[in-house]
């Protein structure tokens, strides 16, 4: 009985078996298609790792430079501070002596005595940068606002 239903059916089951072929194909193709796009997802996801580990390296170095340009900063703060101190005392020694004022001209006692009292670094120095190029500096590369935290990066 089956072989008669086949017989019956005749030329259908061949348009079936050709219509299956025809999605298998097409399913096929799509198949590699896919195959093609997830290549090429892991290869720009391997060129865009890379790239990032560049960056990171990047990073760790501009941030330890920061840090070592940072220390160089305070030690030279400190070591500009101290030489002003000493220069302090020196001009006070100075404009207290008796002999000082003998020897030193009136115009220089009249700059010295300008001096005592003030900040030295301000007076002597009117390169020096002004107290806003300090703060903006100092809000951009404070060491509060640098962080070496990845937990960033997980997220």
């Amino acid at each position: 009985e089956q072989g008669l239903q086949l017989l019956e059916l005749g030329g259908s089951v061949e348009e079936d078996y050709i219509r299956i072929a025809r999605c298998f194909e097409a399913t096929r193709q799509r198949c590699c298609r896919l195959e093609q796009d997830g290549r090429r997802a892991r290869e720009q996801l391997a060129r865009v790792e890379a790239e990032r580990a560049a960056l990171e390296v990047k990073l760790k170095h501009a941030r330890n430079q920061v840090e070592v340009e940072m220390k160089k900063r305070h030690r030279a703060e400190a070591e500009l501070e101290k030489q002003e101190r000493k220069l302090q005392l020196v001009l006070e020694l100075l404009m207290r002596e008796p002999w000082g004022n003998e020897v030193l001209s009136r115009e220089q006692c009249s700059v010295l005595s300008s001096l005592t009292g003030r900040r030295l670094g301000a007076a002597l120095a009117p390169v020096r940068r002004s107290s806003a190029v300090d703060e903006s500096c100092q809000s951009l590369l404070s060491h509060s606002d640098i962080s070496y935290d990845r937990t960033e990066d997980d997220v």
